[in-house]
């Protein structure tokens, strides 16, 4: 009888989010949200509400986490915000078995791809730094499609790598995520190391929610 890491795929497809999924950024996003937020004189989000929003596109992300600075000052808020993050980009990384793990994946023929609340430049200078390019075989961010959670950065995957929804699996570490999929009509995986508290994730359905990536990596190597 083969064993469950030899059995057939259920997953053609596997998406991930980045910051806080692949990439561990949350507390730097959090503290450049707060840094930013401060520069233009709005009321500074707790740690809590700035990591919130970690998936949404930044515009989004930055009205959401400050609600009353004006909309004349986005664009400030932006810059504010790219700013802070460019000083502290190098001090971040993927977390430790990310990169064996997506390796595993590609061996075993899965397709895998980024659905992510960055920009495009933002997410091909990070991958980039971290020597990922050629290991996805797509990926959508925020600025080129609609963001998270309406299904379409899904969506478009999909149709552009021929998978169906049920053979796609997402994996993140926020709601945001897990309700692109919901909405989307693909599976999910939640993962605790990142923005939202695990609890967060109960009404959304994933089949399984990991608290670390070795746990991950083994749960895919098992399941997907």
């Amino acid at each position: 009888m083969p064993s469950s890491r030899t059995r057939a795929r259920q997953f053609d497809l596997i998406a991930f989010d980045w910051d806080g999924t692949l990439f561990d950024s949350t507390a730097i996003i959090t503290r450049c949200i707060q840094l930013a937020v401060a520069d233009v004189g709005g009321t500074v989000p707790s740690d809590k509400d700035a990591s919130y929003v970690i998936g949404l596109g930044l515009m989004q992300a930055l009205a959401h986490a400050a609600p009353d600075v004006p909309k004349e000052k986005y664009p400030e808020l932006g810059a504010r915000y790219k700013h802070h993050y460019v000083a502290h980009q190098n001090d971040i990384s993927l977390f430790a078995g990310v990169l064996p793990m997506l390796t595993e994946l590609k061996s075993r023929q899965h397709l895998l791809a980024v659905a992510t609340g960055k920009n495009r430049n933002g997410l091909n200078e990070v991958l980039d730094t971290v020597e990922l390019r050629g290991m996805f075989d797509s990926s959508r961010t925020a600025d080129e499609t609609a963001g998270k959670p309406h299904p379409r950065m899904l969506q478009e995957l999909m149709a552009e790598l021929g998978v169906p929804a049920e053979r796609v699996l997402m994996v993140g570490d926020t709601t945001h995520d897990l309700q692109l999929a919901l909405n989307a009509g693909c599976a999910s995986v939640g993962v605790s190391y990142g923005a939202h508290a695990p609890a967060m994730f109960a009404d959304l359905g994933p089949r399984c929610v990991v608290h670390s990536v070795a746990e991950l990596h083994a749960w895919l190597l098992d399941n997907a």
